[in-house]
Formats: C-alpha cells, structure tokens, sequence
C-alpha cells in the first residue's frame, strides 16, 4: 500500500500549504487564518517514481475535553493511527511554544515515527531557527519553508524513507486506486451531511457537530457498499449571499461548487424541519446547470407528524418543480433510515447519465415520438426531424438533425425531453437536446 504521511501541528504552522505543495493542488484551504482545517483531509503526491498518501489535519489541541477543538483533535489523533510517519510542523519564526511540548508528549506516546519540522524558514540561518527546538527532545529538525518549497523534496524523501522502514513497498500496490462513483453532497449548513457521510462509512469520519457551519472544506472519502465503489465528497454548506462575510466562507462555497462540477452524482440534502429556502433553489439550480445527475435526500424525517410531512412535500413540489427528472427520499441520517433506496437511486443517476444511447435506437425514439404528435408549424412551415444521435454524457445530449428545426417551441422540446426519458428509463440526469438543421453527417455521398 501508499504510505501514508500525516501533518499534524498547532494552528497556522502552514499545514495546508505544505499539503497544497505534496499533492500539486489546491485542494486545502489556504489562509493567514488560524484554525481553518477541521477535518482530516487526504491528498495523493508522488516523488519521482514514489507515490504516498498524504493527510492534512487541523490545529491540533490535544488536550481539547469539549466542543469543536475537541472534534478536530478526534480528526487528528485519527490521522496519526493511520499515518506511516507524521511530520510535526513547528514555526520557525514564532520559535518554541508551549503548545508545541503539549503535541510532542502526545506525539511521543503515539508510537509513530515523527520528523519534526521546521517550517516557514525562509532567509533565516539554519542553526538560530533550529535552536530552541532541540528542547523538545525529536531529533535533528528539518527546515523547511513550504511556501516557497525550499527544502520540501528532501523532507518527502526522508518521510518516503521513514515510512518504508515500517513496512515493505509492494508495486503492484502503486497504481492508484479506482474512486468509483463520485457523490457531492451539497446543502445549506447543518442539513446533516457530514451526519450521512458517517453513517455510510460505520465511523466518525467527518466532524458531525451540531453547529451551521462546521465543515469548511470538501473533503473525499473513499467508501465500498455493496462491492462497489464510490468517492463521497462532503462539502461546507452554502448561505445566503448576504450572510457570506468571511473570505474563507467565500472560499468554501467556491469550492463546494467546485465538487458539484466534478462530481458524477449530486445529492441535494434538505432539512425536513425547516421550509425550503430560496438557496435551496439557488444550489438545486447549480447543479441542474451543470447537468449533473441528481438525487434529493431529505433529512431528519423522522419524529414528523403526517401533516408536516404533507407540508414539506407540497413546499417541495412548488418550490422545486424544476428537478422533476430527480428521485426523492425521505431520509433520517441519523437513524440510517431510508439508506438503501437512496443509494439504488444514486446508482440508478449514474447509470442514467453515462447512458451510451445507439444512433438507430435514438432514431426510431424520434420517429414514435413525431408519429404520437408532430412539432406545429410556424406559418407555413412545419418542421421536419430526420435522426437523432447523441451528442454527449453526464449529462446524456441528444442531437435532432433535420429541416426548420427553428421553428421548433419549447413545448415541443419538452415533450421529446420526457418520451426519450420515458423510452431510455433516463431517471436522476438532466436531458439536453440540441436541434441542428443541416446535412446529415452521416450520409456518404448522398449525391452521387
């Protein structure tokens, strides 16, 4: 297997910068902002021809009893048990803190090999920003300024070498994993996503706390169920406009757009306790812009009386009339009720939205379709469909080809969106249809 590098220190050491350069992304959060990394966050890097897992912890208070310092401790402390080596980043410039003793000892006790570093060592000289350091009893320190990369490549082949000794490479093991499916869940705060994630995994593997807001980051988890694999991806909860004051909240919803992007399935989570919400909408209407296949979860269903549940269904359909292609469920991740049809429902979008739909299939659709009721005229012309071929996947687009396809209405769109749906069983994906008047493509010197 990889080995696994975990970076654990107190906040605002440059964990997430380091992280950012390891795995040549911006998949962590980067800020002068202490405190910004809140669950354990993987990453994949490679030297050479050496690849590891990395992981990116948050500030780290050992000795944190209670509240959200005391979720993100869990965080790291798990980190640490699955690390190979961890790598304490330290401040070269603030120098020894108390704070840093208190990780050591836990660190120490741990029973993980531990590279300490000295990180943000830019023009200083090695033996003034080394010194204090010595103290705390970890070895020769590396040096390192992960913002400008100095000393970095060396401190990868060191952790690489470190981790090793723990345990042989195997290289069939090097060729990296399939994800499976890739899920976003995507919400406004404290719908219960981070809750749902755990509950699929079986563990706390993301911070489920009861406070809006929690989760800043997207964060990947890879998962099995059912001998199949997915990549769920848990994302910071979009608010309101207005309510976006923080530049890293600002960050964090451009990153959660982001996941929906990448994403081969969406899950739009809505909280069954409080009424649908114009950013409900807003996020619904993301996604459908993106054409990514869709499922709506709604959580915490449990405990609701049968006529605020009638309440709810009817705010839905009003509010959210436009994701009629998309499956709903009624849900409680907390209980793990409604679990299962959720995810055929997810396998089913998938399925829907990578569709390879034939040129002759897609072709005799159109005709039944044109013979159950043909386009209107416009004036004197009356649009004429010849074939139809698709056009692209996730999401499906089929391509009309024939003759005054202008003229067509969007009524009529409509009606061949649903016949090829209803034909193809293409459920959970947004269907686009292009009409193209012209030659036909495909003909071969019709001419001659």
């Amino acid at each position: 297997m990889k080995p696994v590098i975990a970076l654990v220190g107190r906040p605002n050491v440059g964990k997430s910068t380091l992280f950012n350069r390891l795995t040549r992304s911006r998949d962590a959060l980067v800020a002068d902002l202490p405190g910004l990394t809140r669950d354990r966050h993987y990453g994949e890097g490679r030297v050479g021809e050496r690849p590891f897992l990395v992981i990116d912890t948050g500030g780290f208070e050992p000795v944190a009893k209670e509240g959200i310092l005391h979720q993100m401790a869990k965080q790291t402390k798990q980190a640490v048990a699955e690390a190979d080596v961890v790598v304490f980043l330290v401040d070269g410039r603030q120098g020894l803190t108390p704070h840093d003793k208190t990780i050591t000892d836990f660190l120490r006790k741990s029973g993980r090999p531990v590279l300490l570093v000295v990180n943000k060592s830019e023009g200083m000289r090695y033996t003034s920003v080394v010194a204090d350091f010595y103290e705390l009893g970890m070895g020769e320190p590396a040096v390192i300024s992960s913002a400008h990369g100095d000393g970095v490549h060396d401190l990868v082949e060191l952790a690489l070498d470190t981790a090793f000794e723990q345990r042989p490479e195997d290289p069939q093991e090097l060729e990296k994993t399939d994800r499976g499916v890739k899920i976003a869940l995507v919400g406004r705060p404290n719908v219960g996503k981070s809750t749902l994630i755990n509950t699929l995994v079986g563990e706390e593997r993301v911070i489920a706390f009861d406070m809006p807001g929690t989760t800043r980051d997207s964060i990947e988890i890879p998962f099995e169920r059912d001998g199949k694999q997915y990549t769920l991806i848990d994302t910071a909860g979009i608010r309101r406009r207005g309510k976006v004051f923080e530049a890293i909240e600002k960050f964090s919803v451009v990153k959660t757009l982001q996941s929906i992007s990448e994403a081969n399935v969406v899950v739009l989570m809505l909280d069954a306790q409080q009424d649908i919400s114009e950013q409900d909408a807003h996020i619904a209407g993301f996604v459908l812009e993106t054409g990514r296949a869709l499922v709506i979860a709604v959580n915490k269903w449990d405990g609701l009386e049968s006529w605020q549940r009638d309440e709810i269904k009817i705010d839905i359909d009003r509010k959210l009339d436009f994701l009629g292609f998309a499956k709903m469920h009624f849900i409680s991740a907390l209980k793990a009720q409604g679990i299962g049809p959720l995810m055929k429902s997810l396998d089913q979008a998938y399925a829907a939205a990578f569709a390879d739909l034939s040129t002759p299939k897609l072709t005799r659709a159109l005709i039944e379709a044109v013979e159950k009721q043909e386009p209107k005229r416009k004036g004197s012309i009356r649009p004429k469909m010849r074939y139809a071929h698709q056009g692209g996947m996730n999401p499906p687009v089929i391509v009309i080809h024939g003759n005054a396809l202008d003229a067509i209405a969007e009524p009529y769109k409509r009606y061949l969106e649903k016949h090829f749906r209803e034909t193809f069983n293409l459920v959970g994906t947004p269907l686009r249809i292009e009409l193209r008047t012209g030659k036909n493509p495909f003909a071969k010197n019709q001419d001659k």
